[in-house]
């Protein structure tokens, strides 16, 4: 019996491991995820739960204990490229110098490739403008230290370099960067101003959503101040003190003040007849995605340590939408 694990690939590309001394009582699945760490434990226990691995020649389950001796053969898939495809997409660029590019990021596009988006992201973009781009905070995020949801448009910062990117990614994690939101929001609050304290979590039964969870939640803390009142809507500065996904979402329906087009979370799509208050008519919404914008970024900058403050002004769909309010909805 051989002392060391040893393997051996067939011709078909199936690889024979066979199982030294060493090895007691050792679950399959730990096993081969420790043998082949470029993959996922979820990706080795699929590939065992779909009949790819057999131990002396037969099926075995993932919890199966390996014994010295036993002869494992498996069936690995090709992994996924973790090359990211430089593609053509106009970006709204504020400021650039040799370590930074400060972004007015459109809406409808991901920041960076997830699971479900290799392609149309924001780094997708940001690799066909840039070959210099930091190493970013994970896989497949170049330049990237700071998210905005999908559907929000604004402010957002890239780093082109490593001292940069740590640079800025810590004043983000010490919460010293100031960022302000302007929010188009359902209703007006009875407060002109106020301070949202309330933690949040992952919501109960739908993993994609967030919700305020006393229990287990993180302290989340948002400001706003009323800027305009309307029938029926109100325009909001929103600044935020933490980072949450889905923070400010989150928050203003806690209120029972949505966001305007915010169907996650309770807000609702509207049309041009509706804010005339007209008879219903076949017709595009006037606001038919989340009506949130990062107007303000300020941080330290990295080299110059100096303040710096970049800002953008409203997208022309909430503009178009405050518009409207003014002309027809005004108190």
């Amino acid at each position: 019996m051989q002392d060391k694990d040893q393997t051996e690939k067939n011709t078909d590309g199936t690889l024979i491991l066979n199982v030294g001394n060493a090895i007691q009582n050792r679950r399959i699945d730990k096993y081969l995820h420790g043998r082949f760490s470029n993959y996922s434990r979820v990706m080795i226990q699929n590939i065992i739960k779909a009949g790819g691995v057999s131990v002396n020649g037969q099926k075995v389950k993932q919890s199966f204990q390996l014994t010295p001796g036993d002869t494992i053969q498996i069936t690995l898939p090709e992994l996924p490229s973790k090359e990211i495809i430089p593609q053509d997409i106009p970006l709204n660029i504020i400021y650039e110098d040799d370590d930074i590019i400060v972004i007015n990021k459109q809406a409808d596009i991901i920041v960076h490739p997830a699971r479900n988006y290799k392609n149309g992201t924001l780094v997708n973009a940001l690799v066909f403008y840039s070959d210099k781009l930091s190493s970013g905070l994970g896989e497949f995020r170049p330049g990237i230290v700071h998210r905005l949801d999908k559907n929000t448009t604004g402010v957002m910062v890239v780093t082109k370099n490593d001292t940069a990117q740590w640079k800025i990614a810590k004043q983000f994690q010490d919460r010293t960067t100031k960022k302000t939101y302007i929010a188009i929001v359902h209703g007006c609050p009875q407060l002109n101003a106020d301070c949202i304290n309330a933690p949040l979590g992952v919501h109960r039964t739908i993993r994609e959503k967030f919700a305020v969870r006393p229990d287990t939640g993180k302290e989340s803390i948002t400001f706003y101040e009323v800027l305009e009142e309307f029938n029926g809507y109100s325009l909001l500065k929103v600044r935020i003190k933490t980072g949450r996904t889905h923070q400010i979402r989150v928050h203003l329906s806690h209120i029972k003040h949505p966001v305007v087009a915010d169907d996650m979370y309770g807000g609702k799509v509207v049309y041009q007849w509706q804010i005339k208050n007209s008879q219903p008519a076949p017709e595009q919404p006037l606001m038919q995605r989340v009506a949130l914008h990062a107007h303000s970024l300020e941080f330290i900058h990295p080299t110059t340590q100096k303040p710096v403050k970049f800002e953008a002004d409203l997208p022309d769909d909430m503009q178009k939408f405050l518009d409207m309010l003014r002309k027809y909805r005004k108190l």
